[in-house]
């Protein structure tokens, strides 16, 4: 696709329509907006009305708006605390530097009205494009983006239905491949390891992966064998622990990040049950954490490094007006080591 140069912007209001819509003074609308105290709540309620209705987004640096480039790209990724994401924006910002421009970091915590909220800010502060993670955000965030003409590429998923610029790989793929394998080794009783799904279309697509590989072969993820936990190593233990006191554990789970897959493994040791020789676990994404575990852990190997360095690379190209692709999607590939073996008799 080939971009003229930046988006067109569409014309923005101003303070003097919202003070107009509001039927306050230009100066009351920027008291209410720099949350200063001398302003009645009937007013602020007003004022932050008529901003909501007409999109309005004060703008701090006045030099960037008139020059349309502050060469500052931000990404708003939902938390710092998972190591794959940083492995993305360290990539990210690598290349952007490369080629002269910066990066500014935010997180939302899977909280979608927050990304839309902190957009705003950014947008505030002159900040040119935009990376996003995943394929789950409000609308208002895209409608806020378009309006000031900043571009923005979604990262860790391929938009099917073509309508936002995107950047990963097929994250129902990736657990299709990892079901299919324990399938094949003769486990009919596989529980999932899973991040909660809202605000989270990542989780969602790598739960529906195992659930397709299951259903091609006769089967259905039993509900017990489904455990939801913050990603973490204690966290994705206590969830395995959960698992293993049922009446009528699994015999193979699918972790949906190497983090969960190793803390199945800890609880797994914790209890006493070799790896594989009564559970057989496999991850996705194909950390370090999960290839020196022993056993080494079978997993789903991710592009994650590369989908920061196409997302830096599509963006600069729409910012200076060259010719760029709007949707990249890459494989993913199972990793096969010794956390999985046929069940036990």
């Amino acid at each position: 696709m080939a971009a003229p140069g930046r988006p067109k912007q569409k014309a923005r209001s101003g303070a003097k329509d919202v003070a107009q819509l509001a039927g306050v003074s230009t100066a009351t609308v920027s008291r209410v907006l720099n949350n200063s105290q001398q302003v009645d709540p009937e007013t602020r309620r007003r004022v932050l009305e008529a901003s909501a209705k007409l999109r309005y987004v004060p703008h701090g640096a006045a030099r960037s708006l008139r020059s349309h480039r502050s060469k500052m790209v931000g990404a708003i990724v939902p938390s710092f605390d998972y190591a794959l994401y940083a492995r993305t924006t360290s990539a990210l910002h690598q290349r952007l530097d490369e080629q002269g421009y910066a990066l500014v970091l935010a997180e939302h915590h899977y909280d979608l009205a927050a990304e839309t909220r902190i957009a705003s800010q950014l947008v505030e502060h002159g900040v040119d494009a935009f990376v996003l993670v995943g394929l789950d955000h409000e609308q208002a965030l895209f409608t806020l983006l378009e309006d000031y003409g900043r571009p923005y590429v979604l990262t860790w998923g391929v938009d099917p239905a073509q309508r936002h610029p995107s950047i990963g790989f097929d994250n129902q793929a990736a657990t299709y491949q990892a079901g299919r394998h324990l399938i094949e080794l003769g486990h009919r009783r596989i529980g999932l390891l899973s991040a909660p799904v809202a605000g989270n279309d990542r989780a969602r697509a790598r739960g529906e992966g195992l659930r397709l590989a299951l259903a091609e072969h006769g089967l259905v993820l039993d509900p017990a064998h489904v455990a939801h936990a913050p990603i973490s190593l204690a966290a994705a233990q206590a969830a395995m622990e959960s698992l293993l006191q049922l009446p009528e554990p699994p015999t193979a789970v699918v972790a949906t990040n190497d983090v969960f897959a190793v803390g199945a493994m800890l609880a797994c040791r914790k209890a006493g049950i070799d790896v594989p020789g009564r559970m057989s676990i496999t991850g996705v994404d194909n950390t370090d954490l999960g290839a020196t575990q022993t056993p080494g852990l079978t997993s789903v190997a991710t592009p994650v490094t590369q989908l920061g360095r196409a997302a830096a690379e599509q963006l600069v190209a729409r910012l200076e007006g060259a010719t760029w692709d709007a949707f990249q999607l890459y494989p993913v590939e199972l990793v096969c080591r010794g956390s999985t073996a046929p069940p036990p008799v």
